[in-house]
């Protein structure tokens, strides 16, 4: 005699039993025909592979974990650490595929190499590197970015490749009148394997500013840029070393023999498949979250954060804290880049965990964020007067050029655990906060949906609802967006091989890959809102502190 349920109980097993097998079934037979799409991205802590099938649903996954170095004052990572990470990380995705399919990947659809944007990576004619990589995190091109925002009546950040390489040529650097290409880290990998010396319209928008009537460098910067450095004598001009410029959807090469052993070691993989324009972070970012159509944005937040915001139309002038870049088919975006979010928020949280630990009691660390995360939310909405800087590099944002992590009290400020949390949440976005309110406050933006992905929204709904707070609009969060860039670029993939009716990036991605699907969304909470403004005012009243404490040489 059956129990009352169980029947209900058993079909609904054997029903998800099926489902996984003919999943698993049917996935194998896309990797084994060759139909599979690969997604690689470079973050700045995991190196992750995602396979798709053309349905662009994830069907495999791979990774590797990696940390840039600090070397004679410069972050980096090296060539080898590069390769390395790629090769493992694609050996990891090809060790989880014989493990749930029992199969071999020989061949793919189509192949996207994706990484953290801009920096620096300049080669000579022998294809050997200049300089060690420097990252988006170096901030020591301040002179040089400052000179070319004036020169082009536009915002440069310090982290672009074109801030990086006046800054060289300001510093009488040796190696520059050897260059002969310029390129980002995804640029630089896409190279390797394909032989192709392109960079998807979103990444190399990182690199210098893009004209959105051509879709391609500025003409009148590059002009302006080489009048700026004739005297040097250098035997090269700007075009003559940047990469093409491929839109979303254009042919960027084919893997080539050698390209497909610097990518599967094991000899497995065989050559001839097409790859996409490489795509930056932040243009996977986009494309991950269905953010590319005007009057959408995404945040990412994890250990650096961003918001990516896609115009109607220009902004009215040039804004120091917010950067112009494009979508992966050229629409402008309005980008707020943080360079610090959720590094000292964990480093907190570890400490917490070092204390339970202390105590003899297991950790679980999704059941420690997620107890202090929702605990924070019982707080104080302006975290009783405690302020965090959550600085462990340079902020541009509020210019500093290094950092020192620091939390500020007085004796009268409300300190208990709630709002101790709640302000090292409020910091994660804190500057986010501060770019953003100048599009929705001066420039009064139109945005119909933001969704945010990343580290910061793992514990379901904090995240969301403080930065609805911060920047008082809803925030949706969709379980793919946790898939993140390598699924982004991946998608591009499919697009460039699979986009039969010729549709645009946008209407692909609707029609395609979300469907109607946009997410779980959170609206601002009124208290919240007016305790985060009254947080970030005393936040931004504070930042001499911080100033003073970067001074300080320890």
């Amino acid at each position: 005699m059956l129990l009352p349920g169980t029947f209900d109980f058993l079909f609904h097993y054997l029903f998800l039993s099926f489902n996984i097998i003919y999943m698993n079934t049917d996935a194998k037979s896309v990797i084994e025909t060759g139909k599979a799409i690969l997604g690689i991205e470079f973050g700045s802590t995991r190196i992750k592979a995602v396979l798709i099938d053309p349905e662009n649903r994830p069907i495999a996954q791979g990774s590797h974990t990696w940390e840039n170095q600090l070397v004679d004052g410069l972050w980096t990572y090296s060539i080898e650490a590069v390769w390395y990470g790629l090769q493992d990380c694609y050996a990891d995705l090809r060790a989880n595929v014989r493990k749930q399919y029992d199969t071999e990947i020989e061949t793919l659809a189509a192949i996207g190499i994706s990484a953290m944007m801009h920096g620096y990576m300049a080669f000579n004619k022998d294809e050997e590197i200049l300089v060690p990589f420097r990252t988006w995190r170096n901030t020591n091109t301040g002179q040089a970015a400052a000179t070319l925002s004036e020169l082009f009546v536009y915002n440069i950040p310090l982290r672009w490749s074109i801030s990086h390489l006046y800054q060289a040529i300001l510093d009488n650097e040796e190696h520059v009148k050897d260059i002969d290409f310029l390129t980002t880290l995804a640029g630089y990998v896409h190279w390797q394997i394909t032989g192709q010396k392109v960079l998807g319209i979103g990444d190399a928008s990182g690199m210098l500013p893009i004209d959105p009537a051509t879709k391609n460098y500025s003409a009148e910067m590059v002009d302006k840029f080489n009048h700026l450095i004739a005297l040097k004598g250098y035997s090269w001009t700007l075009l003559d070393i940047l990469p093409k410029v491929l839109l979303a959807g254009e042919n960027a090469g084919f893997l080539t023999p050698e390209g497909a052993k610097q990518l599967d070691v094991s000899g497995h993989l065989k050559p001839g498949i097409p790859v996409c324009p490489p795509e930056g972070d932040a243009g996977t970012g986009m494309v991950a979250t269905n953010a590319v159509k005007p009057r959408t944005g995404n945040v990412s937040a994890g250990t650096s954060s961003f918001s990516m915001i896609v115009l109607e139309k220009e902004l009215s002038k040039p804004y120091e804290m917010i950067d112009m870049v494009t979508t992966p088919d050229g629409s402008p975006v309005a980008m707020v880049h943080c360079n610090n979010c959720t590094s000292d928020l964990n480093a907190w949280v570890g400490l917490f965990k070092e204390y339970q630990e202390l105590l003899g009691i297991p950790v679980d660390m999704d059941e420690l964020y997620g107890k202090l995360y929702n605990h924070a939310l019982t707080g104080n909405a302006d975290c009783g007067g405690l302020i965090s800087y959550n600085y462990f590099s340079g902020e541009p944002v509020t210019g500093l050029a290094d950092g020192r992590p620091l939390f500020v009290r007085s004796a009268t400020d409300k300190f208990n655990l709630a709002n101790f949390m709640r302000a090292h949440l409020y910091a994660s976005v804190g500057v986010l906060k501060i770019g953003n309110d100048i599009l929705f406050n001066e420039e009064r933006i139109k945005v119909d949906r933001i969704t945010g992905h990343g580290g910061l929204f793992r514990t379901k709904g904090v995240g969301q609802r403080i930065l609805a707070a911060a920047i008082n609009s809803p925030i949706s969060v969709m379980e793919t967006a946790g898939e993140g860039g390598a699924w982004g670029i991946a998608l591009l993939a499919s697009y460039l091989v699979n986009n039969d009716k010729k549709q645009n990036l946008a209407d692909f991605l609707d029609e395609h890959v979300f469907a109607g699907d946009a997410g779980v969304e959170i609206s601002p909470v009124p208290e919240d809102v007016k305790g985060f403004n009254t947080y970030i005012e005393n936040y931004k009243a504070g930042l001499s502190i911080e100033k003073a404490a970067v001074q300080f040489k320890k």
